[in-house]
């Protein structure tokens, strides 16, 4: 049977020297080995050997374990700003009335796109079409299709006639803008 190795520490070695020193003066006889261990442990400021020796056995044990991962950091919040810009190019029932010029007001509008767009469904191109004509005014349907699909935000196969919505993160912009054009519908209703 292996030995496990506890290493022995005392907070003051003087006043160690002096609890050994007064509990042998008080034996009247030469102390056996588990005797001189508790007398040691004791010295240390434990109850007896079996109290040091758990003692170090668990600090073994949290010194092995890992610790925690840190939480993940915070998301960027959302530009408040970038969503009230995008919030001009949609009209009062929340349709995209005309395609932005900066790419990333054509990202946030493509987000919206995609939250409207059901998700864990597949449907043939006719259907995609339709779905995006009711959700914009410039009669483009191919344009946001692509531009889709090259943002990754939808998958089709390879011949086109199957589309499908990749679900991922958005980002914080898409919920302000939402809540954005929900409270311009509700003001106008």
């Amino acid at each position: 049977m292996t030995r496990t190795v506890l290493a022995y520490e005392a907070p003051d070695i003087s006043a160690l020297a002096r609890t050994l020193h007064g509990r042998l003066a008080t034996l009247d006889h030469v102390p056996g080995h588990v005797e001189l261990l508790n007398i040691l442990a004791r010295a240390a400021g434990f109850r007896n050997f079996q109290h040091l020796r758990a003692d170090r056995l668990a600090r073994r044990q949290i010194d092995a374990t890992p610790p925690p991962a840190p939480p993940p950091p915070a998301p960027p919040p959302a530009d408040h700003a970038r969503c009230a810009k995008a919030l001009r190019l949609y009209d009062a029932q929340g349709r995209l009335a005309r395609w932005p010029k900066k790419r990333n007001q054509q990202e946030l509008c493509l987000w919206v796109l995609w939250s409207r767009l059901p998700a864990g469904e597949t449907f043939a191109e006719k259907i995609m079409n339709e779905r995006v004509n009711r959700l914009h005014l410039f009669g483009d349907h191919a344009l946001l299709r692509r531009e889709l699909i090259e943002l990754g935000l939808f998958r089709r196969t390879v011949d086109g006639r199957e589309y499908s919505r990749i679900e991922q993160a958005p980002p914080p912009e898409l919920r302000v803008l939402l809540a954005l054009l929900r409270g311009r519908a509700q003001s106008l209703s």
